[in-house]
């Protein structure tokens, strides 16, 4: 797909043999090739967390004061550590000409979809319901932590920091919530291949649901597992 893309890009690069400075014409020749070339890439771009986003495209501009040798094939191409994913840079690379140039231009990619946004505003530490957020169509590539698409992802979960109304609801700024404190009194089940044990023990640290935690049981035993609900550790033997 990256050649026909990159043969049709020199092709709407190099219908002249001579590609000249940055001036306003070559400048807007070189913005609708890419943005051509950049509505067909991400065309392609496969579903993100199982849903299809509306990929929107802006170009931006050259600087003004390169001055750019004439050229007869132009190859685009994405720099190495890139994405088409939010604020973003197109490379163009001159493979034909007197002198050999390479630029970049700034881009912007947008993919819109529906999450989740705060209804209000929201303090660091709160356990949150279904009334702190709703769903509206927001830009998935504008914050570089993913978005929250589904309510179980962030409902009894807790605001990792504040949130402000309107902000769409990311992955940093949800945390699992504390189930107990440590000294607490907790069931202990410990299974492996064919039996289970419970027992009782004392937490040495806190439990968050899904989270490693320490249990001293009542022989004095210190053991590890991960928290499965306000009163179970589960230790694999």
């Amino acid at each position: 797909m990256q050649l026909l893309l990159r043969n049709t890009l020199h092709g709407l690069f190099c219908a002249s043999a001579v590609l000249c400075a940055v001036d306003a014409r070559a400048q807007a020749d070189m913005q609708t090739s890419s943005q051509r070339w950049l509505e067909a890439a991400v065309v392609q771009a496969p579903p993100v967390q199982g849903q299809g986003l509306r990929m929107e495209v802006s170009v931006g501009a050259l600087d003004p004061r390169l001055q750019l040798a004439p050229c007869s094939k132009v190859e685009p191409y994405m720099p190495t550590g890139t994405r088409l994913w939010g604020k973003s840079r197109l490379g163009l690379r001159c493979l034909a000409g007197a002198t050999r140039w390479n630029v970049f231009m700034p881009v912007t990619v947008k993919a819109m979809g529906r999450a989740w946004v705060a209804k209000t505003n929201v303090m660091a530490g709160t356990v949150l319901t279904a009334n702190d957020a709703m769903e509206a169509e927001v830009d998935w590539a504008e914050d570089a932590s993913p978005v929250v698409a589904n309510a179980e992802q962030w409902i009894g979960q807790v605001a990792a920091r504040s949130w402000v109304a309107g902000q769409t609801v990311r992955q940093a700024m949800v945390k699992p919530a504390q189930v107990f404190q440590a000294g607490t009194q907790i069931r202990v089940l410990a299974q492996g291949v064919g039996f289970q044990v419970l027992s009782d023990g004392q937490a040495i640290t806190s439990g968050v649901v899904g989270q490693p935690a320490k249990v001293r049981l009542d022989s004095g035993r210190v053991m590890s597992g991960v928290v499965q609900d306000a009163r179970t550790i589960v230790v694999e033997m």
